[in-house]
């Protein structure tokens, strides 16, 4: 029997236009592009402004071009996946949103929740729908509005976030190209270091967690950072392992965009050079769930058919994984 893979056919993402840079930061906190830029390579990200727009408004935008470009009917779409973990509210998801308001209607459609490597669970799981027969045309969305709950007076966490959504349209295929292998892991036992405090069933709104600041990202930057570091760069190498890929087999990693050392780091543990890396952390910052598309949309021209490219990620929860994939056009 002939094996069925899930492609890649189509990417397209949406940043909104309203840019915040360091030199503004400066202005806001008690920092400086030169300590900004030494720590975490960001200069400058993309901040969504406007009254009642939400992650899904990014999401739509993103799917709307990833239509459009790839000459794909809303119709013809059968399971939608957004990764965020900034949707416009509890419920309904903001997949749900995003597929009403892209005119999607025969898909069924949820959310997933991994934190910054939500897009590469996503990714797999819209794979396994793709092989099983059971989804034809799968979009996965990866789209967070981080400027919602980040506090612009912590100078240790408004530094790192921005706004942005991407959109993938995955296809089957019977040729060697698409998603070929994968490697995920998690660790709850990291949650104290990286969370949302208040907002959840464990601690809902109240003047009490308003005052409190709990509704914004807490993050103890240096345990995270080691955590990063060594979980994102062995499991990039452990995949290439696996699957007999040495740093000349691959074309390019795409790393979440989260920090330059880390990314530095990951590329060092998997023997391949500053060339082979996609980097634009300095021109979006982290854009949690979108930060991979936006790599792969920017370098979408210099992709080739065959090219072996190692999606990597680590967030909160703790989550981590990487996945190999054939560039399939």
């Amino acid at each position: 029997m002939t094996k069925i893979r899930a492609k890649i056919s189509g990417i397209h993402c949406y940043a909104p236009p309203y840019i915040l840079t360091n030199k503004e930061l400066e202005g806001m906190v008690d920092t400086s592009d030169e300590w900004i830029v030494s720590r975490t390579g960001i200069r400058e990200r993309h901040i969504q402004k406007g009254e009642g727009l939400g992650t899904s408004d990014m999401g739509a935008e993103a799917v709307k071009g990833l239509l459009e470009k790839t000459n794909t009917s809303p119709d013809d779409i059968d399971l939608v996946i957004c990764a965020t973990v900034t949707p416009d509210m509890m419920f309904p998801a903001a997949s749900n949103l995003i597929s009403h308001k892209t005119g999607i209607k025969n898909a069924f459609s949820f959310d997933m929740n991994a934190a910054c490597s939500g897009l590469m669970f996503a990714i797999i799981t819209a794979t396994r729908y793709i092989e099983s027969g059971a989804s034809k045309k799968v979009i996965v969305v990866g789209a967070d509005k981080m400027s919602s709950i980040t506090d612009y007076t912590n100078r240790e966490t408004c530094i790192l976030f921005g706004d942005a959504a991407g959109a993938l349209l995955l296809e089957p295929t019977t040729e060697d190209v698409g998603i070929m292998d994968s490697i995920f892991g998690t660790d709850g036992s990291g949650y104290p270091y990286l969370h949302m405090k208040a907002g959840g069933s464990l601690r809902p709104a109240s003047y009490e967690t308003i005052d409190a600041k709990e509704h914004f990202i807490f993050q103890e930057g240096q345990s995270v950072f080691k955590f990063a570091v060594t979980k994102m760069a062995d499991v990039s190498a452990e995949i290439m392992k696996k699957n007999n890929l040495t740093s000349e087999d691959v074309a390019w990693l795409v790393p979440h965009q989260a920090n330059l050392r880390i990314i530095d780091a990951t590329a060092r543990r998997m023997g391949i050079s500053k060339d082979q890396v996609m980097i634009n952390i300095q021109r979006y910052g982290n854009t949690t769930g979108a930060t991979i598309p936006l790599c792969l949309w920017e370098w979408e021209d210099k992709l080739k058919k065959g090219d072996n490219i190692i999606l990597a990620a680590f967030g909160g929860g703790f989550t981590w994984g990487s996945v190999w994939v054939k560039w399939a056009y």
